[in-house]
């Protein structure tokens, strides 16, 4: 059986196996803040996904990792399907996602309903990496106003 559930602290180890870009310090606010999630299959944790909010008002999908042993199996699905619902259920209207233009992600999330939204180029000496593609899916029927 299929769960996907809150990150809590006990999950640490597990998350920290899929997930190097994010500090310890971050990984206890996503549990304080329920910002992140664990799917699991018959108890055993299997990925994860985490997200924050961009111009503090925007859910934008940070991470969302599923085990090798584990990928195309639907999980990823669940995972951003589950998302998705609770940030419709909080009142947000639209979501982003960002991938890099040379990773396969970019056609799951177009699957997912996604569509580009714009990309960013870093240059700067040891930041640079290809192209990181933004995504977006509306979620609600009423439009919102972003205030900058």
């Amino acid at each position: 059986m299929t769960v996907i559930r809150y990150v809590q602290s006990a999950d640490e180890k597990f998350w920290f196996s899929l997930d190097q870009h994010l500090s310890k310090a971050e990984f206890d606010k996503k549990c304080r803040d329920r910002m992140g999630y664990i799917i699991e299959d018959a108890g055993k944790p299997v990925g994860l996904l985490r997200y924050n909010l961009f111009w503090d008002n925007l859910p934008f999908c940070t991470m969302l990792y599923v085990e090798e042993s584990a990928q195309k199996k639907g999980y990823g699905k669940q995972l951003m399907s589950f998302w998705e619902e609770e940030m419709r259920v909080l009142g947000y209207g639209l979501l982003m996602t960002s991938t890099l233009v040379t990773e396969e992600a970019q056609h799951f999330y177009r699957k997912l309903g996604f569509c580009e939204a714009g990309s960013l180029l870093l240059t700067a000496p040891g930041y640079q990496q290809p192209m990181e593609m933004f995504l977006v899916k509306k979620i609600a029927d009423s439009e919102a106003t972003i205030s900058l």
